[in-house]
This record gives structure tokens, C-alpha cells and sequence, in this order.
């Protein structure tokens, strides 16, 4: 009896954890909350797509403000700036905070991960994304509002979590000593040296890591992240360790954002950080000892060559 009653409540607990803990909303999940006292909906789209219509309630707060400089824009702003964002947002560890993006596709769905990564970062754990953003709550016909909101400032004062974070320093470290697995977000033609981000300065991988796309952790040709099933076996296809640490990277931070979500709070796996600089800012000192897939430097300047003309005429 005594065994029974313990798994019951066993289960109770680990129901509730779950619950408290929901990293992804479908929305009609998101919509049974909405009459919630501490509920913070940052709706993270232009602020003209959020002037036209948004979920009622919800908060404008451009996914720009969250991000670094066009130089760097994997690089975290400074901290009184996001000190100022949060507190305008009125968020305080008490609120239940869901992040919304356009849902345009997978890509779009980085930028909700980025967010709720530098929120985590801030020290606020409540945290959830809406799957699939503002067009899943459209195609589920709910309703949607254009009237401005406005919320008391609140005192937070927040810290930066640094277990989540992978410095430059620390990447080349754990790349030299094989201390962590590095995991490339990017697509294959960035992973291979074929291409580059506009920002960076040379094409290819760090030494070590391995490709895992973001868009693996995809419904096929929809914005909606896969079931935590699905999910598992994303990871076991891949070869992930479920003990070893992992560092998430891409190329500013916004698809590795994706990767990192996926694995420390979908699957829960635990030492998970992300390299937010990325390749961009990994390539302004252009260690190439420490780099896998360079290629030679006439296909650099052929890549070069290539991306001026995107850069000039599109």
C-alpha cells in the first residue's frame, strides 16, 4: 500500500514539474491562460506587424532590443540595457513569461529561442515559447487584438547565469581538450566551409564539431517544433552524449539559440551552453588552428566574390 501511495505521489510531482516547467504552448494551451494574473506575453515581431494585430495582452518587444551590434549581433547587449528592457516589460521572477514570434518558419523560431535563452541568462525561469507563434494562433482561429497594452515597471535586478554562456576563451579550451561536444546549428554549406555568414571573416566549423541543424528539430515544411519524441530520437540520430557538455554554436547565436532549447529544455539535457558570439565573432581573430573545413584561399575569394554581389545587387 505504502509502495502505491509513494508512486502516486511520485507521479503527482513529476506531473506538476512538467507542468510548471512547459517550455513549448500549443495555443489553445496558451489560450486557457491568458486570464492569469502574472502572465507575460512578449511578443517579439516589428512593432508595425504587432500595431495590427496581436494576442490581447501581450507585449511589444522587438527581437532587435534582445540582440548585439550589426558587428557582432550574437554578442549579449550590455546588462543595464537588458536591465532597462526587462524592468520596462515589468517582469519579475513571479511571472509566467511566453515568448511569440511570426511563426514564419523555423529560422523565425530561433529568434523566440534567443530571447528565451537571454531571459534564462537574466536569471527568469518561468519561461515558455507559443510553437508555431502568432500563425498558429491564427489557424486555430483565436482571437487576436490591436489595442496597445501598458504594465507597471517592475525593481528586477537581474544577474547574468553564466553556466549558460561559452566564452571564446572557454570554446577554445574545450576544443583543444575534447571536454565538450560543439555542435554546429548552421546548414551543411556553412558546416563545410562552402559558404559564410556576411560578418564573418572565414568560412568553416570549429575543430571538433558536429552538424546538427536547427531544422531537424522541425515539423516538415511547418514552424511547429516537434513532440519531445520526436525529439529524442533527433538526438540519438545524431550521436549526442547525454552525459558529455555541449556547447551550441552558428553564426550570431540565433540558430544555435534553437539547438540549445531543444536540448536543455525540451530533453532536459543538462550542461548545455551556447557560444552566442559564434563564428562571426570566433572569425575576427581568424584562429584557424582551431578551425575544421577552411577552405583554400582562392575558394575564400571566390566565396568572397559571391557574396559581394548578394551584398550589392539584392
Amino acid at each position: 500500500m505504502m509502495k502505491l501511495l509513494f508512486t502516486l505521489i511520485s507521479t503527482l510531482l513529476l506531473t506538476l514539474n512538467a507542468y510548471a516547467n512547459q517550455p513549448l504552448l500549443t495555443p489553445d494551451e496558451l489560450n486557457a491562460k491568458l486570464s492569469g494574473n502574472n502572465l507575460r506575453i512578449l511578443d517579439i515581431r516589428d512593432p508595425k506587424s504587432y500595431a495590427e494585430k496581436h494576442i490581447s495582452g501581450s507585449l511589444n518587444a522587438p527581437y532587435g532590443k534582445w540582440r548585439g551590434p550589426k558587428e557582432n549581433p550574437g554578442e549579449l547587449p550590455p546588462l543595464n540595457k537588458l536591465t532597462e528592457l526587462v524592468q520596462n516589460l515589468g517582469l519579475s521572477p513571479k511571472n509566467q513569461i511566453v515568448v511569440v514570434s511570426s511563426g514564419a518558419d523555423e529560422t523565425d523560431f530561433g529568434a523566440a529561442a534567443r530571447v528565451y535563452w537571454t531571459l534564462k541568462v537574466l536569471g527568469l525561469e518561468n519561461l515558455s515559447i507559443l510553437n508555431g507563434g502568432i500563425k498558429s494562433w491564427a489557424v486555430a482561429k483565436l482571437p487576436l487584438d490591436n489595442q496597445p497594452v501598458n504594465v507597471a515597471k517592475s525593481d528586477y535586478v537581474p544577474s547574468i547565469n553564466q553556466s549558460l554562456i561559452t566564452t571564446k576563451e572557454e570554446l577554445v579550451k574545450k576544443s583543444a581538450d575534447g571536454s565538450a561536444q560543439l555542435i554546429d546549428a548552421r546548414p551543411k554549406a556553412f558546416y563545410e566551409g562552402e559558404t559564410r555568414h556576411q560578418a564573418a571573416k572565414v568560412p568553416g566549423t570549429l575543430k571538433g564539431a558536429t552538424n546538427l541543424e536547427h531544422s531537424k528539430w522541425f515539423d516538415e515544411k511547418t514552424p511547429t517544433f516537434i513532440s519531445s519524441i520526436k525529439a529524442k530520437q533527433v538526438a540519438t540520430d545524431s550521436q549526442l552524449d547525454s552525459d558529455q557538455e555541449v556547447v551550441s554554436f552558428c553564426n550570431t547565436g540565433h540558430w544555435a539559440a534553437t539547438n540549445w532549447f531543444a536540448m536543455s529544455e525540451v530533453l532536459g539535457k543538462k550542461n548545455v551552453s551556447m557560444y552566442n558570439g559564434s563564428m562571426v565573432d570566433f572569425t575576427k581573430d581568424a584562429q584557424l588552428s582551431s578551425m575544421d573545413n577552411v577552405p583554400s584561399r582562392g575558394k575564400q575569394l571566390w566565396i568572397d566574390f559571391k557574396l559581394w554581389i548578394e551584398r550589392t545587387f539584392s
